[in-house]
């Protein structure tokens, strides 16, 4: 075996032991969680940043975002999202911001006048300092970050260290679940989504970093598995993720995960030559090949209730009226309340009030983009147009950033089904913002040889 082989399986051994840990000694995730930041701001600081190790910790962050949070193991509940702040601040520190970031100054400057409204119109009972951090702090935290890396050089191989950061905590929380839910067949009784399955936790949030982890092992199949051995290792993970995260029964992150992992071969194998199109064939077919087994897999252990719920259908076979689980209600109403409001909008947090007071339904938004609109108004639109333009304008400077669009789909239908409650959606967005430098090894191991 050779030595990076061996460096990555010990790697990855360590990690699935945390999972064991914390389910076998629950008190283990707080000592986890709080070594994160211990240990990240160490590192950080000893080597000043001098290969972003900023993002990361900050990676690694996100990464452990809902494995903590369902094993109460994160001082506080947004703790990620500060946390990712926090050492963008520090990697500023040492190495400093990009100056042409003028884009993302203007988001955050947009954000405030909603800020400040609420501070006036939420009830009188409500908490006003939770209510305004919940909601702006994923915003906020995609501002910053992205202050950080807008156009900030660095080459294929320190962002593929990155992701390897932000999928080693979801191999912990992928090893957690097997132990907390071993057998399936024993919880999976409807269609709908599955707290049991999803350790205890929500089953949304949960196929949400699930899915980003079945895309980064699947990545890593394709441009970072040297030898047979790393093929075999990260296949094994990338199957057990997609496994765990389709077993929830949460749609949303498991077809976002999916369609990541299309778009990089799409642009893999149109920027290949001949011999780098000859190895992608092989590659889709394995991975073609693994897909429809680990779907055959799951079906078989859920009584065929997947095929059901991905054809949204309930355990007897008929169609839901609802493809959206209702979401699409509350984003109706969001976009009504948008056209009433339609300068600042009704102000950040006040959104939940003003639903519960027209419709008597107590419930948080799923769609950021809506949320947007009704508590920002039109600055919500100046917002989401400079969040989904300026990444398309980078990557026409640079069409071989392979991940860039990856990266914008994945914070755009995120942010479509579970809005902005981790900081996966913020953090994810922020890393196509940046200039990523092939070096020749890096382009023959990318797709066989880049034209």
């Amino acid at each position: 075996m050779k030595k990076n082989d061996l460096l990555y399986l010990n790697l990855i051994l360590f990690h699935a032991g945390i999972g064991f840990l914390v389910y076998l000694l629950p008190f283990v995730s707080k000592i986890y969680g709080y070594s994160i930041f211990i240990f990240g701001a160490y590192y950080v600081i000893k080597k000043q940043n001098k290969n972003n190790e900023a993002l990361i910790v900050a990676a690694y962050v996100v990464g452990s975002e809902v494995f903590l949070r369902m094993t109460h193991g994160n001082p506080l509940y947004e703790i990620s999202k500060y946390g990712v702040m926090f050492f963008v601040f520090i990697g500023m520190y040492f190495s400093g911001f990009s100056k042409g970031a003028i884009p993302y100054w203007l988001f955050l400057i947009l954000l405030v006048p909603s800020v400040v409204m609420s501070t006036f119109v939420l009830d009188f009972d409500t908490d006003i300092r939770k209510a305004i951090a919940f909601n702006i702090s994923g915003p906020v935290c995609l501002g910053v970050a992205s202050l950080y890396t807008f156009r900030r050089k660095i080459s294929l191989d320190e962002t593929n260290t990155i992701l390897l950061s932000l999928g080693l905590p979801i191999i912990s929380c992928m090893v957690y679940l097997n132990f907390y839910t071993p057998n399936v067949r024993d919880v999976i009784t409807g269609t709908g989504s599955s707290y049991e399955a999803s350790g205890g936790y929500g089953p949304n949030q949960v196929a949400t970093i699930l899915g980003l982890g079945m895309f980064i092992f699947f990545s890593r199949i394709i441009l970072e598995s040297r030898t047979k051995f790393a093929i075999i290792i990260n296949l094994i993970i990338a199957l057990n993720i997609s496994y765990r995260g389709m077993v929830t029964f949460s749609r949303g992150g498991m077809v976002t995960g999916f369609l990541m992992i299309v778009l990089l071969l799409f642009f893999l194998y149109f920027k290949s030559n001949y011999t780098g199109r000859v190895k992608l064939n092989y590659i889709i077919i394995l991975l073609t090949v693994a897909m429809m087994g680990i779907w055959g897999y799951t079906s078989f252990q859920t009584g065929g209730l997947i095929d059901k719920r991905y054809a949204n259908q309930d355990a007897a076979g008929r169609v839901k009226e609802s493809k959206f689980t209702g979401r699409e209600e509350i984003a109706t109403d969001e976009i009504n309340t948008f056209l009433k409001n339609p300068i600042f909008g009704v102000g950040v947090g006040k959104g939940k009030e003003v639903r519960k007071a027209e419709t008597g339904v107590d419930v948080l938004s799923h769609d950021e983009i809506t949320r947007m609109l009704a508590e920002h108004g039109s600055l919500g639109i100046l917002c989401l147009l400079i969040l989904f333009f300026t990444p398309l304008v980078l990557y026409l400077e640079n069409k071989f950033n392979m991940y860039l669009l990856c990266f914008v789909t994945f914070w755009f239908l995120t942010i479509n089904h579970a809005a902005m409650r981790t900081a996966a959606p913020a953090f994810v967005y922020s890393l196509s913002l940046l200039n990523v430098n092939f070096g020749q090894a890096s382009r023959k191991r990318a797709n066989g040889s880049l034209e």
